[in-house]
Parts: C-alpha cells; structure tokens; sequence
C-alpha cells in the first residue's frame, strides 16, 4: 500500500517532538499500522528559527494553507495551539477532506462541537488524545477501554504548572509567588500565567473528559474555576497536619440531579495515591461502575510525551482510513445522536467537605459563635484545629474541617462568620474530596 502522508502544521516544542518520534520510529510505526507514514510538509511562522527536530526531507513553509489544501496530504497535524485563526485552518481542512491530529484543548473544549459535526458530514476524523494529559493515554482509556462502564466521577491533576507550585509549597515551605517566579523560569510558566494558575487550561481538559465520560456536549462556559493564587503556605501546613494534601482538581461527578464540572484547590488525603503525584506530572482517577477506581499517571506536557499522543492517533487514523466512517469510534465515545442533555450543576448545588481557616480574637465564646453559625446552615464539624497567636498578632487561626453540604450553605455560612466582629478578614475555604 502506498505511504500515508502526513503534513505538520506548527514546529514548536510538541511539532518539533513529533517529527523526531515519527522519524526515529517509522519502521515500528510502520509495522503498528500497516503503512509507511511519512511526514512530506511542515510550516512554521520563521522559517529560519533553530528547531529540535531534523527537517530533512520535509518541504517548509510559512503558509500553513498550502499544507491543508494540497491533495497529496492524507493528515494534517494541527500543533500551532490557540482557538482563533487555528479553528478556520482545522474547518478548511475538513472540508478538504482530510483527517485532522490536535493536541489544541482550547480548539476542543471551545468549538469541539462544530468541528466534530463538519467531521461527521465529511467522513474524516479529529483526534485529540494529546489534548488532555499531554503523554497519558486518558482519552483512549475512557473512551475506549472503559465503554463497558457507566463512568460515576472522575478527578484529576490536569496542569503541571499548579502541581508544581502546590509541591514546592509543600515540600520546601516556600510562598506561592516565589515558586511561580521560578515556574516561569523553568519554562512551566508563561509570562502571564493565568492560564495555569487560575485553572482555565484544566477546566479546558476537563471539558473534554466529561464529555467522552458522560456523553454530553462540549460545555466549557459551565465549569467553574478558581485558581490557587490565594493558596498559602499556612493551609499547606495545615492541611498536612490534617491528614491532607492540596491539589489543583479537576473535577467531574454525575450525580442524580446533574452533573458536577469544577476546577478548585482541593484537600484530599495523603494515602491517595493521587496526592503523591508531585511536580509537573500529571494523573487522572476515574470510578467506573463496574472497574472501579483507575488511575492513570504520566507526563502531561513535554515535546516527546505530547507526540507520544499525537503519534498514536496518527496510527489510529491510519488503521482506520479503509473503515466505513459509521463503525468508527465516535469522537466523543457516544453515537452523535445519542448525546445527552444531562443538565451541568450551578457552583450553588456542589455537594462537597470544607476546610475553613479563619483568624479570630481570642475572647471567650468566639468558637461556639462559629459552630453555631455553621450549625444553623446544617453544617456538621468534623475537626477542629485552633492555634496559638503570634508574638506579632493576637488573632488566632482557627482550622475547621467540615462533613459534606451544599455549597450554597457553606457560602452563606461563611457571609455570617465574617460579618462577626471578633472575625478578622476573609475566611479561606478549599474544598475537601475524600475520593473514596
């Protein structure tokens, strides 16, 4: 059978790495999918810039258009990034009818739906295993290896920059702006790291997995997020005195009146196998009816842990170029009709544990004016934790962990603890998830 030819559009960090799996592994690849594929095509912005990968025998360009509308090229690999001019590249090659590769979450979570319509009409495919996780196979592994299951929750570390903030706080003691600082130098960060730390890149991803796990459409204008800026080095420590450690969630639990799409600081406890993942990795826990809990961990960003992805649904793709397009597997793992319109839950109705820290004055009855409050929202105490004051404050912090309630009832709660006058300042809330 003749060469399956593959154009690249973009040669940054994850198209650089790309070209080199697919040079270096051809004949493995080769034998994987039954055909040679060959990369005949690349554009890059500048041409002239050093790149990590050997170009040899690839014909460059500056005009990605001259990629998408030549009719030699069966598959065009879209690892520029971004949502703008990326989406109308994607729809044009669609509608040329060639299959598209993307590790873009963005593109996905913002206009998924559009595209994987014009997909259908086309009869071509878009995958996108490299847009969540970056090397963690967690698309195939829902979509595919658990669709025997109905999925009940699935929660996951889903940005390596936040997990490596959150693990030097805790490791080293260190302030949240002092390893953000070093994020960005290490190359973790951008210059503006909104994306990251306040968790609009994992609520981009997890806009993807709820998708493929509960069968609804794309939704990302539904997630909540918060991000872990006011995280500090006083709730690590305490959460470490709890029994717990903070990771940045992603967070997608079907419950009988909806479905739960949050992206927040979460404690959960240090026995989780997910609360030892440090650094940038990255790790995805999904509860299937009938596997149970899973775990799935690895490297989510990175040249050659991104192409890994981007490769195998080259392979994919080419293993399925001879298939009839109804038996393929759907991009969103349920049939297109067969979509549910299961309603996405409003912050209000999160069902969920707390940890609360607030700075009181020490006086007598300040604590039982808390627990009241909290009992009059029918919030049941699990813990608390109340500390000496400072040689430079005499506010002292007191630690409350919460059982499960409405977050409608803790947020009306915590209005009334800090209209006390023997309450100083906010009260800092991060959710609790035992996942169990």
């Amino acid at each position: 059978m003749k060469p399956v030819k593959v154009g690249v559009l973009g040669l940054g960090t994850v198209g650089g790495g790309t070209v080199n799996v697919l040079k270096r592994n051809a004949a493995e690849i080769a034998r994987r999918a039954g055909r040679e594929i060959i990369i005949t095509h690349a554009s890059a912005k500048d041409l002239q810039k050093p790149r990590i990968c050997n170009t040899d025998g690839i014909i460059l360009t500056d005009d990605p258009y001259s990629i998408i509308n030549n009719p030699d090229i069966d598959i065009v690999l879209e690892l520029i990034g971004g949502a703008g001019a990326v989406k109308d590249m994607v729809l044009t090659a669609i509608a040329n009818g060639k299959h598209v590769v993307t590790a873009n979450k963005s593109l996905i979570a913002l206009h998924g739906n559009e595209i994987f319509a014009k997909a259908s009409e086309k009869g071509v495919i878009v995958a996108f295993e490299a847009a969540v996780a970056g090397g963690i196979p967690i698309i195939k592994a829902i979509r595919e290896g658990l669709s025997g299951n109905q999925i009940e929750w699935l929660a996951g570390i889903i940005n390596g920059t936040g997990n490596f903030i959150l693990t030097e706080m805790r490791d080293k003691g260190r302030d949240f702006n002092d390893v953000l600082a070093e994020a960005q130098a290490l190359g973790y960060a951008e210059a503006d790291p909104t994306f990251d730390v306040e968790g609009i890149d994992a609520g981009h991803k997890l806009t993807i997995l709820a998708s493929i796990a509960f069968g609804i459409p794309l939704q990302f204008d539904k997630i909540y997020t918060e991000g872990i800026t006011q995280i500090t080095r006083l709730d690590v420590e305490y959460a470490e005195q709890l029994g717990y450690r903070i990771k940045h969630l992603g967070i997608a639990r079907k419950t009988a009146d909806g479905i739960e799409l949050r992206v927040h600081p979460t404690l959960i406890p240090e026995r989780r196998l997910i609360a030892n993942v440090n650094g940038v990795m990255n790790a995805v826990l999904v509860k299937g009816d009938a596997v149970g809990a899973t775990l799935y961990y690895g490297a989510g960003a990175g040249a050659e842990p991104t192409a890994s992805s981007v490769v195998a649904d080259v392979i994919d793709v080419v293993r399925a170029l001879t298939s009839d397009p109804e038996n393929r597997v759907p991009h969103l793992a349920f049939q297109a009709n067969a979509l549910a319109d299961i309603p996405v839950l409003t912050a209000d109705c999160f069902q969920t544990a707390y940890y609360l820290r607030l700075s009181a004055e020490d006086k007598p009855g300040v604590l039982a004016d808390v627990t009241r409050i909290l009992a009059d929202h029918h919030i049941s105490i699990e813990a608390i934790i109340q500390k000496e004051p400072s040689a430079t404050d005499t506010a002292i912090p007191i630690i409350i962990r919460t059982q499960r309630t409405l977050e409608k009832e803790m947020n009306a709660a915590i209005a009334k603890i800090e209209a006390l006058n023997t309450v100083t300042g906010k009260v800092n809330r991060i959710r609790l998830e035992t996942l169990g």
